[in-house]
């Protein structure tokens, strides 16, 4: 039991690690939104992805770490999760320690990533209403005005201006 121990911290660790690495991918991240470098973000985005695949295998290596400690201790999967590891573990307070030291570093450094993915959504969508906002400019600048003119019925002809603004037949 105390090798399953020693492995479920160390798995503990190392997906806190995950969690920095990409807590620091998101502020990198941030200067690339800012300064609108696609090609770095793009790198950044694919870095992410294998921080990502790496934090998965290490989530089903914890499972799987917590499915021995069930059979172990002969309980059922559903039962031992690390919050419940850290209540059997009341008799050996050093484990129990580190135990609860490894998982609220784990859970703050997630949350820390989590707030720093959030404020790069709202750049990101502050970045496509600028966007936005300038192809409709841009748009806008390439169109005439209509012009006023009616059909015998008062119905707008959708005449358009030609491009100097100014008619010079008379």
């Amino acid at each position: 039991m105390a090798s399953l121990m020693d492995e479920l911290l160390g798995v503990l660790r190392q997906e806190k690690q995950g969690y920095v690495n990409l807590t620091q991918l998101s502020e990198e991240k941030r200067t690339c939104i800012v300064a609108g470098d696609v090609d770095k973000l793009d790198s950044i985005s694919s870095k992410e992805q294998d921080e990502t695949a790496n934090l998965k295998n290490l989530e089903n290596k914890r499972v799987k770490i917590l499915k021995d400690m069930a059979v172990v201790l002969g309980k059922d999967d559903e039962e031992v999760t690390i919050s419940a590891m850290i209540e059997m573990l009341e008799r050996q307070p050093s484990e129990q320690a580190k135990l609860v030291q490894a998982k609220d570093e784990l859970v703050s450094q997630a949350s820390e990533m989590q707030i720093a993915n959030q404020q790069n959504e709202i750049l990101l969508r502050h970045a496509m209403e600028m966007v936005e906002f300038d192809l409709t400019l841009l748009k806008s600048l390439k169109q005439a005005p209509e012009t006023a003119n009616y059909d015998k019925n008062a119905y707008n002809t959708g005449e358009i201006l030609g491009n100097s603004g100014f008619d010079t037949k008379q």
